[in-house]
């Protein structure tokens, strides 16, 4: 506990709350980090591993895109240290929101992240009682269908638009490698395509698939439909990759869309790519993106170019308590203007201020969270200050 103390700092988290039910075996933990702009939203993380700091780290993360995005919710997230494929899952999650009946929708509004599906959002929903307890339920119960429509990929396409256009490049011809063939990397995949980009790596769990000359997109999406992560594996062996040389090949962009801190230095010097788009939350390391800069490789930062699934929860928050579903044409219009007006917003500022591109975003979402703490009386005054040393 006394390093969790140790780790608060002007932004928050303003509560850890640690949950746990003997019967279920349940155990949990959520950290709202910062409500300035607004009640606390992020996803719910369930794996085995799940620890506090790392919940509180993807907690601060969403500050910085709820932020970056000029959307009026705070930074949150919680987990469940649980294995998601386990029988008995949904006897966790409804011990899980039960314990946290006080915190949600109170001060935090539960979402999906890895591990969770729209089912176990619409658990927590009923074992609650209440639309407005949780987003990302089955677009049946009036949610927002984040993964079918491919809103946070779409959004990942939109934020390399605005890189390519700093480049004076068109999108159609440019070489990509995808790291990551899930929902994110499955729909930017999608969405390269249509737009005439080449798609030449992706990679799963099992491995990855190179062809320099362009990876059939349509045949590869529909492996992955009917074989998931496996659908690497019936690859020709020429065409395979070991799990992360995806990372590697000679390409133009690389969108690492899969885990955090894969781009380590060690790896980052190897990378061929001149811009890297982060479709995952923190793929790459602090190490990582300032060799990166020091070569000239730009790099669009997460919480810019991934916010496409906080747009979207934007308009599922409306829509909770709701009788009407949002247009999906209009989630996914608002999340390419957002998301392409905010990485060219960042570039041009990390251009004109000589700093790199996550400088440049994370200054921009201090200055709108900070000027919210300012306006609510959440920092210490001048005169406050002077009082407590005098006294």
């Amino acid at each position: 506990m006394n390093d969790l103390l140790q780790s608060v700092d002007e932004w928050g988290p303003e509560k850890i709350v640690c949950v746990s039910d003997s019967r279920s075996g349940m155990r949990g933990v959520l950290v709202v980090d910062n409500t300035a702009r607004g009640t606390g939203k992020g996803g719910i993380r369930m794996s085995p591993t799940v620890n506090v700091a790392e919940i509180a780290r993807l907690a601060r993360v969403m500050t910085w895109k709820w932020a970056a995005a000029d959307l009026f919710h705070g930074g949150a997230k919680a987990g469940i240290v649980a294995d998601p494929s386990a029988p008995g899952k949904e006897r966790i999650v409804r011990a899980f929101a039960r314990k946290l009946s006080d915190q949600i929708p109170a001060s935090y509004v539960a979402g999906l992240d890895m591990g969770m599906t729209e089912r176990d959002a619409a658990i927590i929903q009923d074992e609650l009682g209440d639309r407005g307890t949780a987003v990302g339920v089955p677009e049946v119960l009036g949610g927002v269908p984040y993964d079918e429509l491919g809103v946070t990929g779409h959004g990942v396409v939109a934020a390399l638009s605005a890189a390519l256009e700093l480049h004076e490049r068109p999108m159609a011809g440019v070489r990509v490698a995808v790291q990551g063939f899930g929902a994110v990397g499955a729909a930017a995949v999608r969405r390269l395509h249509e737009l005439g980009a080449q798609v030449v790596a992706l990679s799963t769990v099992d491995g990855g698939v190179h062809d320099a000359d362009g990876l059939d997109v349509p045949s590869w999406l529909a492996r992955r439909a009917e074989y998931g992560d496996a659908c690497v594996q019936g690859a020709p062996a020429a065409k395979r990759l070991e799990r992360g040389e995806e990372l590697l090949v000679d390409c133009d962009v690389l969108i690492p869309a899969a885990g955090q801190d894969v781009l380590g230095e060690r790896v980052a010097a190897g990378v061929r790519a001149d811009i890297i788009v982060e479709g995952a939350n923190l793929p790459t390391t602090p190490g990582a993106r300032a060799a990166l800069a020091a070569r000239g490789v730009t790099v669009v930062p997460d919480f810019i170019a991934n916010a496409g699934g906080a747009i979207a929860a934007g308009f599922a928050m409306d829509a909770r308590r709701s009788a009407f579903r949002p247009a999906p044409e209009r989630i996914l219009d608002e999340v390419a203007e957002r998301c392409r007006a905010n990485a060219r917003l960042v570039l041009r500022a990390a251009r004109e201020h000589g700093v790199d591109p996550h400088t440049a975003a994370l200054d921009t979402a201090k200055s709108r969270v900070r000027a919210a703490m300012e306006l609510r009386g959440r920092l210490a005054s001048v005169e406050a200050e002077t009082i407590g040393a005098g006294g």
